[in-house]
């Protein structure tokens, strides 16, 4: 008689098996196999998909212990090794989900994410993605909870106000744990697409402006990635509304500030681990305030978007800066959002071989010297359908005054030749206005030099004498206003409550265009820069605060941590109370069991804390990461030592 069908009172058979409850995500199907302890994870993801018999590609996936949070990565180990037994539940699940970043810039972007690496390969290869080196000064935040609004469907629509969805992008992929379940042929994979990140041709941009100085994907290509060109995001977008700045949300003290930093993940474990869901938003955001080797040729990406995290933490009051400070910040993002823009519907057409396709209208921006291209106008504020910049381009008038065409051609470079696009603009004035600007941003200059005026002029002046009976065409000037309420923190703007409104506006303008004379020269990389180099001149800059319990002491105070010291501060005015240097720090360790931290110094007394509201693991993660980012040298390569970085960070020493 075959013993195996026969079940015994511990829920194993006579054989020896035992079944094991596996729940496949994609399928959101149950699936039981019969197995033993010595079968290896590897054997039981291609019994599970032999018996789905489904064909897909599943070798992204993996199998994720919902019980232990652990991802079973280890292919060649047994079930007996993992310590899994028949009342275990396992999920068969991709590595790579959804995440929605938002950005240094406030905006957001889709990202497929590896669930399964540590949060410092993850970000690693997010910075890839987005052509942003040394990703070791980013991490990911969980987003803080304003706690004066209930209401989440308010907190929902705030967010939709500075959505940026843009298209997937997907950072470059690691190998699959177990290439063996590739079954049949999937095209379009996602997770074929690298990162555009590369040591070897790092994109270089110009100085001046931040411009791409060479494509770094073709506009109208066929990559998957083509149109989620990161290079956009080395483009400032100024607020539009001051309504913006009201509804976010600010810290209103330093134990505020204080708990945002309670959301920092893990850098050691991975987001699956850390209980992040797909889709969830997170912040994606510069952690250690240590910019190595910041270089405009190489860095506009990382130089726009940390200039952007600076400007909303003055904006939003997270650091404190004065009166003047305010006006001189104010003033620097003024040059950068004061360089005229067009913008209007314009038909863009690409002539292709054996194609009878027309013009497509579009609207249209022109700003510096890039053209986004939006469906309509209504969707200017988010990705754009597609962006072309001309620096380096030919620009060539096609037009007849008699049958009203007015088209702009336009010999873009790209990496393998030239790309053709026509521009098809409806009157003579909107011609003047973009051809003027494609003319000069084929020169690499922007609508704010002082020859495009002239040069529109010129334009009407030619297409003028062409007319049998000449209808002179007016220009409108382009206005350069700037909107106060958007470039000061709104604590300043209390100030002068008791005036009118337009008072209010006249007046902080005038002291911004002041400001502004002392910095209306530099370009737009150059202000940005000055921005980031102000911001890290102010007292509080890099201050990562915690709310802490000192061994000895009876009430919760401060501990502020910056890239080259300790602070112990009082939690009420934020004095500073003592001050320990790392450089006269022989060890940090941790007590897990009493979640206590403690720093020995070379000629002082050992510090001990104890952290509230927040895992210690986050304090020591600080101190161990400014640490591993002193040790960063100019001759090293563009590599880094992770295991280095996970020994300083995570309690091993």
């Amino acid at each position: 008689m075959a013993l195996d069908g026969i079940r015994m009172p511990d829920g194993c058979y006579a054989d020896g098996t035992w079944e094991l409850k596996m729940h496949v995500t994609d399928l959101n199907r149950d699936v039981s196999l019969r197995v033993t302890g010595e079968i290896h994870i590897g054997g039981v993801m291609l019994k599970l998909v032999e018996k789905l018999d489904v064909k897909k590609d599943w070798s992204d996936h993996a199998l994720w212990w919902e019980k232990k949070k652990t991802w079973l990565l280890k292919t060649h180990w047994t079930l007996d090794k993992y310590g899994i037994q028949a009342d275990a539940r396992l999920l068969f699940t991709p590595q790579h989900k959804l995440l929605r970043l938002q950005l240094p810039n406030m905006k957001h972007m889709r990202v497929k994410v590896n669930f399964s690496d540590r949060v410092f390969k993850a970000v690693s290869d997010i910075c890839k993605t987005f052509n942003i080196r040394h990703p070791e000064e980013l991490s990911l935040l969980r987003k803080p909870r304003d706690p004066k609004k209930k209401k989440k469907k308010l907190e929902e629509a705030e967010e939709e106000a500075l959505e940026l969805e843009g298209p997937l992008l997907t950072p470059g992929s690691g190998t699959s744990p177990i290439t063996i379940l590739y079954i049949g042929p999937v095209k379009g994979s996602i997770y074929s697409s690298p990162g555009l990140y590369s040591k070897t041709m790092t994109p270089t941009y110009d100085s001046r402006d931040g411009s791409p100085l060479s494509p770094t994907s073709a506009w109208f290509g066929d990559s998957p990635l083509s149109e989620g060109n990161p290079s956009i995001l080395a483009v400032s977008q100024p607020i539009t509304s001051p309504d913006i700045l009201v509804k976010m949300y600010k810290p209103q003290s330093l134990l505020d500030k204080a708990k945002i930093n309670q959301g920092w993940l893990d850098s050691s474990r991975s987001l699956m681990e850390q209980d992040v869901k797909e889709n969830e938003v997170l912040l994606l955001r510069f952690k250690y305030h240590s910019f190595f080797d910041l270089n405009p040729k190489y860095d506009a990406i990382r130089v726009n978007q940390l200039y952007e995290q600076a400007k909303w933490a003055i904006l939003l009051e997270e650091i404190e800066c004065t009166e003047e400070e305010m006006m001189m910040f104010a003033a620097l993002q003024g040059d950068i959002t004061s360089i005229p823009e067009l913008a209007d519907y314009v038909k863009v057409f690409k002539p292709k071989k054996l194609t009878l396709k027309g013009y497509k209208q579009y609207w249209c921006t022109f700003k510096d010297i890039t053209i986004s291209c939006y469906k309509s106008r209504e969707e200017a504020h988010l990705m754009p359908a597609h962006q072309m910049n001309l620096r380096g381009c030919e620009v060539t008038p096609d037009v007849n005054i008699s049958g009203q065409k007015f088209n702009i051609k336009l010999l873009i470079p790209v990496a393998d030749g030239m790309n053709e696009i026509w521009l098809r603009c409806d009157t003579e004035k909107q011609y003047a206005q973009w051809m003027a600007a494609c003319r000069l941003a084929s020169k690499g200059k922007t609508m704010a030099d002082s020859s495009y005026s002239l040069e529109v002029q010129n334009i009407l002046s030619f297409l003028k004498m062409q007319h049998m009976n000449p209808d002179p065409q007016i220009i409108e000037p382009i206005t350069t206003d700037i909107n106060p309420e958007c470039l000061v923190s709104p604590r300043y703007l209390k100030k002068y409550k008791n005036k009118q409104p337009g008072f209010v506006r006249d007046l902080i303008s005038a002291r911004i265009l002041e400001a502004h004379q002392n910095v209306a020269q530099m370009s737009l990389i150059e202000a940005k820069m000055r921005f980031i180099q102000a911001w890290q001149s102010l007292p509080e800059f890099g201050m990562t605060h915690f709310l802490a319990k000192f061994q000895g002491g009876k009430k919760d105070e401060l501990i502020g941590i910056t890239y080259n010291r300790l602070i112990r501060m009082d939690a009420g005015t934020g004095d500073a109370i003592k001050t320990w240097r790392f450089s006269n720090m022989k060890q940090w360790n941790v007590n897990w069991e009493i979640k206590m931290v403690t720093v020995e110094f070379a000629d002082e007394p050992s510090l001990a804390f104890i952290c509230a509201e927040v895992d210690c693991k986050v304090v020591h993660e600080f101190i161990g990461g400014y640490i591993f980012l002193s040790t960063r040298a100019k001759d090293q390569n563009e590599s880094l030592d992770e295991e280095m970085f996970y020994k300083l960070t995570s309690g091993w020493i």
